[in-house]
């Protein structure tokens, strides 16, 4: 229920994808309050709905079994938990290694830090190179210290990627 909250917190969508019969779904669904059931679904049926869902905008997926390996794949991200069936595991972006679902939030968060440093370090590499390429070409600079300044701009990100390891996250 934790897990469902944080999630409509986060503007997620929730979905409940499963081969399983329709009242045993329902049931679920509305215990924890998910948004759409889809129940009694194949692995192909799943894979469809799962490729329709990803047109739309960005899905992930969490499964366990050889029934969800195709969608797990066709999923923008595959999550899947250690002690899931062989295939669901390797066909896994990402894999949840203990306590099951309750590291899913602190997974989700390290992902998004990790897009915006990788951002933010893509942002600052373009400005040195816009910057300080063009003055050291244009002799501005000596060539002893437009060495110094590009080694000095990889150690400013690497910092900058480095404060994933000091960040909190979920």
């Amino acid at each position: 229920v934790a897990l469902i909250q944080f999630l409509k917190q986060q503007q997620i969508t929730t979905i409940l994808l499963s081969g399983d019969r329709k009242a045993a779904c329902d049931s679920l669904a509305s215990q924890l309050k998910i948004d759409k059931v889809y129940s009694e679904q194949s692995p192909a049926q799943k894979l469809e709905i799962i490729g329709s869902l990803t047109a739309e905008s960005p899905t992930a997926m969490v499964g366990d079994g050889i029934n969800d390996a195709p969608a797990l794949a066709k999923a923008t991200i595959g999550i899947s938990l250690s002690d899931a069936s062989q295939i669901a595991v390797q066909t896994a972006e990402v894999v949840l290694m203990n306590h099951g679902l309750k590291n899913l939030p602190l997974a989700l968060g390290l992902g998004k830090h990790t897009y915006l440093t990788i951002q933010q370090n893509l942002f600052w590499a373009l400005i040195y190179n816009v910057a300080a390429i063009p003055i050291a070409a244009m002799g501005f600079l000596s060539p002893s210290f437009s060495a110094l300044a590009m080694g000095l701009s990889d150690v400013v990100l690497a910092i900058n990627s480095v404060r994933l390891n000091f960040k909190k996250v979920a």
